[in-house]
């Protein structure tokens, strides 16, 4: 057996496949981007066939590299959260489009269910709220939409991403795959019991999800089964939604550790210990690993919005051609002049949780040009993320420091802002793919190239840290215009329909 990692990463946009040494150096990586279907307002789907593909040919190209399967110790798999798959467990096929974490279809359905007063019932037992965003509700609503799932009976399938890719590795002409899904990826189903670890039949029958199903629920690392699509057996060894991964990836492994990832959304999570928290302040409970059977948790703050936004200012309205040059735009104008972009595309996310909530740009005038909305853009994600902060620190997980990662920090302006804003140190690493570093550490401990968590922080380089440099004042000013504007945004949804 040879001592390469192989991580499929399979993301919101792309999914791709990267080879890691023990050291934590990545010596390859291939990607592909995934095609996004909108068949209507707020709704966001995926072709899982497409994903499987994608994924598998993108893995076979880091096999070939690293010169076979014999090289390769074992597999690590890190996803897109909520994101929900339906197959036919007989052909191994989709029975319908991929729901989307973004996807906000099942709204009403939420909304009813809050106002029958089910919502604290159920932030009690699974950490989460009533909120489209999870899959628990997307699976209702399939389930009461598209008939041929029922038809499926016993052959259907419904699964998060990883489950989608492990069945599709494992399985063979004679036989079905395996069926798993561990358990960070459960706590994200409103299904599971975020203390028991386990399916809840109360909330299986609430969101009318048949529990044979479900994939079964197992730990973060450990030799779950092999792949023999590579020519030779690979064992899959470290599966976890992409957040727990990045954070596992940032070694946030003391209680209080705090990351943020910035990519399509953004989403922050501090380590919460053993116990499983609760919020009083809307924010997320979930389960940050679980090894040899025992789960730490998190608490976690969700903005569904985060580099989505320049990719919607680069490819739907013209105002940039690439990604980077958002920076050099932010730096040409001394301030925002006055202009907030509250960026709820896909509805407001924690601690607002407005599913039908829409963007609003405010406060322009005949002085304001392109570069004040690019940076009024930018500077969304630090007044989102003080909007967090605020109630992270109100249900007593304040945060002394945060550890950031993701496509959008690679923008020094974003960090520096962050920051400013947030008045705490930014710590951003070297190697900036910290969500693949998680599952190539998972994955080795569950090969055993690893003893455990801290052993596997070997993999973890250097970094550069930001200090605050913004006065009180000045601050306060910017985070005075965010709220008047988010405030509009949220009140805007009591208005005449």
């Amino acid at each position: 057996m040879g001592e390469l990692l192989l991580v499929l990463d399979e993301g919101t946009t792309s999914t791709r496949a990267m080879l890691f040494e023990p050291s934590g150096k990545c010596v390859g990586t291939q990607s592909a981007e995934l095609t996004q279907h909108y068949p209507g307002p707020g709704l966001v789907e995926h072709d899982a066939a497409e994903i499987w593909t994608r994924s598998r040919a993108c893995a076979q190209a880091m096999v070939d590299k690293a010169g076979g399967a014999q090289a390769i110790a074992a597999i690590g798999i890190t996803n897109q959260r909520e994101t929900i798959v339906f197959w036919d467990k007989s052909t191994g096929e989709p029975l319908a489009p991929a729901i989307v974490w973004q996807d906000r279809r099942s709204a009403a359905m939420c909304r009813a269910w809050r106002e029958a007063g089910e919502e604290p019932g159920v932030q009690a037992r699974t950490g989460l709220l009533l909120d489209p965003y999870f899959s628990g509700t997307k699976i209702a609503w399939a389930m009461e939409n598209w008939p041929q799932l029922k038809e499926a009976g016993d052959r259907l399938a419904i699964g998060t991403i990883e489950s989608w890719l492990v069945w599709k590795l494992t399985a063979n002409e004679s036989q079905g795959g395996l069926h798993i899904t561990d358990a960070t990826n459960a706590s994200r189903t409103l299904l599971m019991g975020l203390g028991s670890g386990g399916w809840s039949d109360g909330l299986l029958d609430m969101f009318s999800a048949p529990r044979d199903a479900l994939p079964e629920i197992v730990d973060c690392a450990g030799r779950f089964g092999t792949t023999k699509l590579f020519g030779g057996e690979i064992p899959i060894c470290g599966l976890a939604g992409d957040q727990q991964s990045a954070t596992i990836g940032q070694a946030c492994f003391a209680k209080g550790d705090t990351k943020a990832t910035y990519g399509t959304g953004a989403f922050v999570l501090t380590n919460a210990g053993t116990a499983p928290p609760a919020s009083k302040n809307r924010l997320l409970a979930t389960v940050l690993w679980q090894l040899g059977g025992r789960r730490t948790y998190a608490i976690e703050g969700s903005v569904f919005v985060a580099g989505s936004l320049i990719q919607w200012l680069r490819d739907s309205v013209g105002l940039i051609q690439t990604a980077p040059e958002t920076e050099a735009l932010a730096r040409s104008v001394p301030d925002n002049g006055g202009v907030y972009l509250v960026p709820a595309l896909s509805g407001l996310g924690a601690p607002w949780w407005e599913p039908e909530a829409r963007a609003s740009l405010s406060g322009l005038s005949f002085s304001s040009t392109r570069a004040h909305i690019v940076r009024a853009a930018l500077e969304s994600m630090a007044h989102q993320s003080h909007d967090l902060k605020t109630a992270f620190a109100a249900d007593g997980a304040d945060w002394a420091r945060l550890r950031v990662d993701g496509g959008m920090v690679t923008n020094d302006w974003l960090a520096q802002d962050l920051a400013d804003m947030l008045d705490v140190p930014v710590d951003r690493p070297n190697f900036a793919e910290t969500t693949a570093l998680g599952a190539a550490m998972l994955a080795g401990i569950g090969c055993g190239l690893f003893s455990g968590l801290e052993a596997a922080a070997a993999m973890r380089g250097s970094g550069t840290t930001f200090e605050p440099k913004l006065g009180m004042n000045e601050r306060q000013v910017r985070l005075d215009g965010w709220a008047h504007a988010v405030r509009n945004v949220a009140e805007g949804l009591a208005g005449p329909a």
